[in-house]
């Protein structure tokens, strides 16, 4: 009896340990895939997403009590319903944004929907809802047959919620199919509300002194950039003084071989009509998914005219609904702000040039550093990462193809490939080596101009999971381009073909929230 025991005993301690080394080894091996479940997102580390279903349209942002005020073309309904409304967000540092939830909702009035448009603070009570309301002028399909005219929202709670002024137009449609995206500016030197408008291929131009009643002024066509949307109107001052009237329009250049980006001229505005420095247009992006861009006054500074910053989704209507993050419920994201500056070339021509704004250092966790590399051939280094800012100075002499396989595979088969074809005189992005959204295989690299006589460039490259955004010397040139690369892929190679390049100074900040 006692040795029946004390079998019996040893055998519930023996499956007691066998159980608690199941249990235990059970435990161990699945926190760690649950932590890898959490953590593969393709969810962007800094750049501004949408919290959830849908977003496209960035509107642009205004700095009011020391915070910017950004709305969006939202869809909560995404992908079973339609219609936008205006989400808003808050800044104090254009990296770091919080969610405001929706402040002008649709299908609310027979109006319909809100599309794009823009928001002003109203400081000296000009429409008469109060000294410092803020007041949108939107685009609407109205119940007069579906036109889109120019409808009135405000706002007195400092841009929180917003009411419908009335459910008939502040600006008719005058008989045109394309009639949207009210861009309005308050011009100091005519004292006087300027609205640009997209109107087919044109750019309509209006005034107004209350916001309310709108007169039409001039129009500006453009010639062989497809359909825009969109325009943006501004003045600078450049490196050398001047002070220029900037006109920027989301383009369709697709057709006539040119971007569907942001299209812009320097040149000159008497508060009624735009005259061009020249008739074609620059870009303020060459790459793929830079659309619906703003630019905006940096708020704190007194000096206005001396930067802007700029801002836009990053997507392309031609597969804007082909995106992994369909998989987590979101669909919308867009480039960082960046921070603009008007320069002139040896030409004297004027043009825009960008860079990354200064603020995403306080996103910075780690750098890595290496002071120079001497590359014929292939070079990978031992930093990894899949969201980061990488920065060198690349020099060669007789080297053909110069560059960076980033995102790249543990095999190297797959890879984003940035870099400089300098016979043939052009940068690029290419990103055809990896997951991306265009399934028809025609929008696989952007390229811009380079001087091929330059045997030297700065480049500086932000990664993040599903986006690839480059600056080309002092940012006259950037690429914008989504790619879906597999997570795991995180490599990062410099190559030289045809020669031997550089590598100086090259710096990689690893950024996250």
């Amino acid at each position: 009896m006692k040795k029946k025991h004390k079998r019996h005993v040893l055998l519930l301690f023996a499956a007691g340990v066998i159980g608690l080394f199941i249990y235990t080894v059970v435990s161990w091996v699945d926190r760690p895939l649950t932590k890898e479940k959490e953590d593969a997102s393709y969810r962007a580390a800094y750049h501004f997403t949408s919290p959830d279903h849908w977003k496209n349209d960035p509107q642009k942002p205004i700095y009011f009590k020391g915070v910017y005020h950004y709305y969006y073309l939202y869809n909560g309904d995404y992908p079973d319903g339609n219609g936008t409304e205006w989400r808003h967000a808050t800044s104090t540092d254009l990296v770091n944004w919080q969610d405001q939830g929706v402040a002008i909702p649709k299908y609310t009035n027979e109006n319909g929907d809100p599309w794009s448009g823009s928001v002003v603070v109203d400081e000296n009570n000009t429409a008469g809802f109060g000294h410092n309301a803020f007041i949108a002028v939107v685009t609407q399909p109205s119940k007069n047959g579906g036109q889109q005219e120019q409808f009135l929202w405000y706002s007195t709670d400092e841009g929180k919620t917003f009411t419908s002024y009335s459910e008939e137009p502040v600006l008719p449609n005058p008989g045109t199919k394309d009639f949207r995206d009210p861009k309005i500016i308050w011009d100091d030197q005519h004292d006087k509300w300027v609205m640009a408008m997209a109107e087919g291929t044109k750019i309509g131009f209006y005034e107004s002194h209350n916001l309310k009643d709108w007169q039409y002024t001039s129009g500006f066509s453009t010639e062989n950039i497809g359909l825009v949307e969109c325009p943006d109107l501004f003045f600078m001052r450049a490196d050398d003084r001047t002070v220029k009237w900037m006109l920027g329009v989301s383009a369709n250049g697709k057709a006539a071989g040119k971007s569907n980006t942001y299209a812009y001229w320097s040149g000159d505005f008497d508060g009624k009509e735009f005259f061009p420095d020249q008739s074609e247009p620059e870009w303020l992006d060459y790459g793929f998914d830079w659309y619906g861009g703003v630019t905006f006054e940096d708020g704190a500074e007194q000096d206005k005219q001396q930067k802007r910053y700029a801002l836009a989704w990053m997507n392309n209507w031609d597969y804007a609904h082909e995106t992994p993050t369909m998989e987590e419920n979101f669909n919308g994201m867009d480039s960082v702000v960046r921070e603009i500056q008007l320069k002139h070339d040896s030409r004297g021509q004027y043009y825009l040039a960008a860079q990354p704004v200064a603020a995403l250092d306080k996103l910075v966790h780690s750098t890595d550093t290496y002071e120079e590399i001497e590359v014929n051939g292939a070079e990978t280094l031992k930093t990894t990462g899949d969201s980061y800012q990488l920065e060198a100075d690349i020099t060669w002499s007789e080297a053909t193809n110069i560059g960076f396989r980033l995102r790249e595979s543990a095999d190297q088969e797959r890879h984003v490939d940035v870099g400089i074809l300098s016979e043939a005189g052009y940068s690029y992005v290419n990103r055809s080596f990896t997951g991306q959204p265009d399934q028809t295989g025609h929008l696989l690299e952007s390229r811009a101009p380079f001087d091929s006589s330059n045997k030297k460039v700065h480049i500086t490259i932000l990664v993040d999971k599903t986006s690839v955004e480059v600056f080309i010397g002092d940012g006259k040139v950037v690429h914008s381009n989504l790619v879906f690369p597999e997570l795991e892929d995180q490599g990062i190679t410099l190559f030289s073909e045809g020669g031997t390049s550089v590598f100086s100074n090259v710096k990689i900040k690893h950024i996250g929230q």
